[in-house]
C-alpha cells in the first residue's frame, strides 16, 4: 500500500486552492509574525521628512539672505554724551601723538602723511553720516577710525625712534 502524503494531496488538488485567497488581516498577522511588527508611525513617513527638509531649507535661505537688518537708531540724548567723551579722549591722544612727531623733529614719510589725511577725510564723512542718521554702526565706524589713526601714529613714532637710534651711536661711560 502506497503512502498518501500531504504533499501529494496538495499537488493533486492545486487548482482547488488557487481560487481562494486569505483575508488581508490574516496576511498582516503572518507578516508581523515573520518580520516583526511594524506599526505605522507618521515619523517613519518619507513624505514628512521631505516636507521638513524643504521647510528647513526655506528658512535657512530666508535667514541667509535677510541678514540686512534695519539700522538700529540710538537714543541721541543718552548716548551723545558717552560718544563725546570717547571722541574727546581719542582726539586728545591723536593730537598728542601728532604733536610728538612734529615737536621731536621726527619727519614722517609721504605714505604715512597720505594715510593720515585719508583717515581724517573718512572721519569727516562718517561724522556727517552720524549727524544725519545716528546709529550704533556709524558710531562704531567713528571709533574704529580713531583707533586706526592712533595705531598708525604709534607705528610711525616707533619707526622714527628706531631710525633716530640707528643714527645716534650708543655712548658708553
Amino acid at each position: 500500500m502506497k503512502k498518501y502524503t500531504f504533499e501529494k494531496f496538495v499537488l493533486e488538488h492545486r487548482d482547488e486552492f488557487d481560487d481562494k485567497s486569505p483575508a488581508e488581516k490574516i496576511w498582516r498577522g503572518i507578516s508581523a509574525s515573520l518580520f516583526g511588527s511594524k506599526r505605522y508611525s507618521p515619523w517613519n513617513s518619507v513624505s514628512l521628512w521631505r516636507a521638513a527638509a524643504v521647510i528647513l531649507m526655506g528658512t535657512s535661505v530666508y535667514l541667509f539672505f535677510n541678514k540686512q537688518l534695519p539700522h538700529k537708531e540710538i537714543n541721541p540724548q543718552a548716548n551723545q554724551q558717552d560718544f563725546k567723551d570717547i571722541e574727546s579722549f581719542y582726539t586728545a591722544q591723536i593730537s598728542e601723538k601728532a604733536a610728538l612727531i612734529s615737536n621731536e623733529g621726527l619727519f614722517a614719510d609721504d605714505s604715512f602723511t597720505q594715510d593720515i589725511q585719508k583717515l581724517e577725510a573718512m572721519y569727516a564723512v562718517i561724522s556727517e553720516e552720524m549727524k544725519k542718521h545716528p546709529s550704533e554702526k556709524v558710531k562704531d565706524a567713528l571709533v574704529l577710525n580713531m583707533l586706526v589713526r592712533i595705531d598708525l601714529l604709534n607705528q610711525q613714532i616707533q619707526k622714527l625712534e628706531e631710525s633716530k637710534e640707528k643714527k645716534e651711536p650708543a655712548t658708553s661711560i
